[in-house]
């Protein structure tokens, strides 16, 4: 599927120009429309703020709220009448545990969405939730943009890491239009099983699938002589030089790696250069 509609949910008004730099650039190679939901977010914390809050105090955090999102949608318009692209904006006002509702709503219809690393210094509380919202609720891949100026040009080398599961194929498919023009693709297998139908010739049924496609890949077969899979993953990418890694989201429950961590949530919070996620 061509990608013709790039979201992004823009709730931070220090990320509105790194993000849709991104999401302009992108959509300009792709010939796509950017649709940019500005959300004003009230972030008090339920269990302690709203237990004796009065509607007053709860209205000027609303209140707040929506003022937000007006200053995010003016630097947004902004940013975007700049570029040319073509572009849509809308407000609207979230309380955290009502985020997800409207993520999903906004991202529900798009091709990709295109959202800024979720952790780091200065990253909001709702930048995660957002995230997951995107891809859970939403049903869309997620391009996360660790640095705008990474993404002033459509990438030259993708990284396609592949473990035959569910959520790492999902991400390659929603890659396609990307890959398509890259120069280099690389099919990065760790570990691969011993036992099986494909143990004899490792993402090689994905590399035809591909190629008819018309991307030509690399398979590079890894073993695993580091802890963590994320720092693999980071490793080849810079061997590789790829400037973009593509890879499947939250394979194990989100819970599980909010606690235990998992390849995902140390992706995003170790990441230098774009990474696709698809669930």
């Amino acid at each position: 599927m061509a990608i013709k509609t790039i979201s992004t949910i823009l709730t931070d008004k220090a990320l509105v120009k790194p993000v849709l730099d991104a999401a302009s650039t992108l959509a300009l190679n792709v010939d796509a429309h950017i649709d940019a939901l500005c959300l004003g977010v009230d972030r008090s914390q339920m269990g302690y703020y709203y237990a004796g809050a009065n509607a007053a105090i709860l209205q000027e955090a609303i209140s707040r709220a929506g003022a937000e999102a007006e200053e995010i949608e003016e630097a947004a318009k902004a940013a975007l009448a700049l570029t040319d692209t073509r572009w849509g904006t809308d407000t609207g006002v979230a309380q955290m545990a009502d985020l997800g509702r409207h993520v999903a709503q906004h991202a529900r219809f798009s091709d990709l969405v295109v959202l800024p690393k979720p952790y780091g210094k200065d990253a909001g509380i709702e930048l995660e939730p957002v995230v997951e919202a995107a891809m859970f609720e939403g049903r869309a891949p997620v391009l996360i943009v660790p640095q705008a100026d990474q993404v002033a040009k459509l990438p030259e080398t993708a990284l396609l890491c592949w473990n035959e599961s569910p959520e790492s194929l999902a991400a390659i498919k929603a890659s396609l239009p990307l890959l398509a023009q890259v120069d280099r693709v690389h099919i990065a297998i760790i570990d691969p099983p011993v036992h099986g139908p494909n143990r004899s010739d490792p993402g090689g049924m994905l590399a035809a699938w591909l190629a008819r496609h018309g991307v030509k890949a690399e398979i590079d077969v890894l073993a695993k002589t580091m802890p963590r899979i994320s720092d693999m993953i980071r490793r080849h990418a810079e061997d590789t030089s790829a400037d973009l890694i593509v890879m499947g989201g939250y394979g194990h429950s989100r819970f599980r790696e909010a606690i235990l961590g998992g390849a995902t949530r140390n992706m995003l919070e170790e990441a230098e250069v774009p990474v696709l996620l698809a669930h």
